[in-house]
């Protein structure tokens, strides 16, 4: 396990919300490889970014190699082809930490909570990928739009995962996107900031918010 990351792959990065932490991790300091099913694709999404924000250090680049190469891996992709991707990439994965923001939306019904019959869809790419990788769960609840803008986000992360180490690697990268980071318990618990998503995009739609999220009230101990 690498404990010093200086870069992150995003697959799917040429989504809404892998586009916003590309381009927020990069203002971090932090090489960001975007992964796409095609190299392509890969590469269109980080010339977007970089014809947007010339001064961001992000490439483009097919899935597979995009994992290999980067420290730890980050998977922005639709529920439909989580799975999917992880197959391709399982290999590259051995030995690192991925952070799943995937969540089971089953269109049309996204307002709807929908969890799969493996539990979450963390702890399915857990099973799938084994205990060579490290799943942590994260960023499931944070309007993509937040991140492709320059404001402050008024919105904390749920960040479960089986290894307390691990969890403490991903609230640092949490933190470096300006949010702020909680340990919300094993990775079984990821199940509830995953169903939190169809609740947040129902009260989007109810109260017409662009783009709600979830706050944690009080203050940690400082000893």
């Amino acid at each position: 396990m690498n404990d010093k990351i200086e870069s992150i792959a995003i697959l799917g990065g040429t989504g809404d919300l892998g586009g916003g932490l590309a381009r927020q991790w990069s203002r971090a300091g932090y090489q960001v490889l975007i992964g796409s099913r095609t190299l392509e694709k890969g590469q269109a999404a980080a010339k977007a970014l970089l014809d947007e924000f010339p001064d961001l250090n992000v490439t483009g680049h097919e899935n597979l190699d995009a994992a290999s190469r980067a420290d730890i891996v980050v998977l922005t992709v639709p529920f439909a082809h989580q799975l999917s991707t992880l197959e391709v990439v399982k290999e590259a994965l051995k030995g690192k930490i991925l952070i799943d923001v995937t969540v089971p939306l089953v269109p049309p019904r996204v307002g709807t909570v929908q969890l799969p019959e493996g539990g979450s869809a963390a702890l399915m790419a857990q099973t799938v990928l084994g205990d060579e990788v490290q799943v942590v769960s994260a960023f499931q609840n944070v309007g993509a739009q937040h991140l492709r803008e320059d404001h402050k986000i008024e919105c904390d992360v749920l960040v479960t995962g089986d290894k307390r180490a691990a969890r403490d690697t991903v609230i640092k990268l949490v933190e470096a996107v300006g949010l702020r980071g909680w340990h919300a318990g094993p990775l079984a618990n990821s199940a509830a900031a995953e169903v939190l998503t169809s609740v947040l995009i129902t009260i989007n739609r109810h109260h017409k918010i662009d783009g709600a999220g979830i706050v944690i009230t009080g203050e940690p101990a400082t000893d």
